[in-house]
């Protein structure tokens, strides 16, 4: 019989194990920037599709989606999933995100302010904020990932 210290020295074992370990939740990753960047982009979203759903309810749609969208890309990184799909740029799709969110979250956020409902205000407010944190988001993505890239390819 195999004591804990032994059951603890031998290597995974592969099969429904190995699978599992795909899944395991990177713990420094919610605290490094890109994390903490992440999940302020999570609150704000589920915040203003509250909002949004209390005053107007058309609008809810785009908050909706963009959380789900978020909370897709904190699983993959946290995850480290993202790493499995090598043939797809994530610097690029990610800073694609950031992007179209603040696109759509500025267009949204104005809409929203002309019913001068008190949660149509609130979240006008949370929406503007939300675009300077995907803003800020996108700037960071585009100086760390995509400029070195560029300078790589123009030096070779």
């Amino acid at each position: 019989m195999l004591s804990a210290r032994d059951r603890q020295d031998r290597p995974p074992e592969e099969g429904a194990a190995a699978v599992l370990q795909g899944f395991a939740v990177d713990k420094t990753f919610f605290s490094s920037l890109k994390g903490i960047l992440l999940e302020t982009e999570l609150a704000l979203t589920f915040i203003i599709f509250i909002c949004f759903t209390a005053s107007i309810s058309a609008y809810m749609a785009a908050a909706l989606l963009e959380f789900i969208i978020t909370l897709a890309f904190l699983f993959l990184f946290a995850t480290q999933y993202y790493l499995r799909f090598d043939r797809l740029n994530w610097p690029c799709l990610d800073f694609l995100r950031c992007v179209s969110a603040i696109i759509i979250f500025l267009v949204v956020s104005f809409a929203a302010v002309t019913s001068r409902d008190g949660a149509a205000i609130a979240a006008f407010v949370f929406g503007i904020i939300l675009v300077s944190v995907f803003a800020y988001d996108a700037f960071k993505i585009y100086r760390t990932e995509m400029v070195p890239r560029a300078t790589q390819g123009d030096q070779q």
